[in-house]
């Protein structure tokens, strides 16, 4: 167990080895962490123990302060919007913490789109003078019509508009791994589809809460939301 969640693992024949994928929150406070591992040999009722000791740091991020202004539907919304935004989060509830046990993801995490980072993982915005949740991926610097990649093979989960996200799609990877992709201005995929690394799903835009044309770029992992910058330095099988 891992923060209490159940970690996956596939098989890896060519290295003879096991793996999987797992995060921590941005809320976890520093501090020592112990993975447990527990099998089974086919051959012996003898159960197999694992445990190891991570030692979890603290991170400081930036705090940055927005001069563009948002809309007064995104900081002040009316009754009627509350409602709207209620049901994106409904909708977002409802799949966003839906785990497949099958691994589809298959080898290295690749960039959505090739440009700049404007944001980062885990810093806090300010709209209009108030203080935003800290932000939960990566933003691209890309103008509307930027072609936008799937970062890894998998299944098209969602793909529709929300309110604060604009048109938003999320890929199932499997194994409770999804990436996010907000503010896109149009699909080229719809839900159900299965779409391999690299695959044009969709075109940046700035639909949503934004302040301008740019992709958000987000991963998350059983529930939790990882850095996408992390994901993407990793060498995977």
């Amino acid at each position: 167990m891992w923060f209490g969640h159940k970690i996956s693992f596939s098989f890896n024949k060519a290295k003879m080895t096991w793996f999987a994928l797992a995060g921590i929150s941005i809320e976890t406070a520093p501090g020592t962490y112990t993975l447990e591992l527990s099998g089974q040999r086919p051959t012996s009722d003898t159960p197999l123990t694992f445990k190891h000791s991570f030692l979890i740091g603290r991170a400081n991020y930036p705090k940055i302060r927005v001069e563009l202004a948002v809309e007064k539907k995104f900081t002040e919304p009316s009754p009627e919007q509350l409602q709207q935004i209620d049901e994106a989060k409904k909708v977002k509830d409802e799949y966003l913490n839906r785990i497949t046990p099958d691994r589809e993801w298959n080898g290295k995490f690749a960039a959505p789109v090739d440009a700049s980072i404007s944001d980062v993982f885990g810093s806090q915005r300010i709209f209009n003078g108030v203080a935003q949740r800290p932000h939960l991926g990566l933003d691209f610097r890309v103008p509307t019509g930027t072609p936008v990649h799937a970062m890894n093979d998998g299944t098209v989960l969602l793909a529709r508009p929300l309110y604060y996200e604009g048109n938003f799609i999320v890929i199932d990877h499997g194994q409770g791994l999804l990436t996010l992709y907000l503010h896109l201005s149009e699909f080229k995929v719809k839900e159900g589809d299965t779409v391999k690394r690299g695959q044009v799903i969709g075109l940046s835009g700035g639909t949503g809460r934004a302040t301008g044309p740019h992709l958000h770029a987000a991963v998350r992992w059983q529930g939790t939301y990882l850095d996408p910058g992390r994901l993407l330095q990793l060498s995977l099988p």
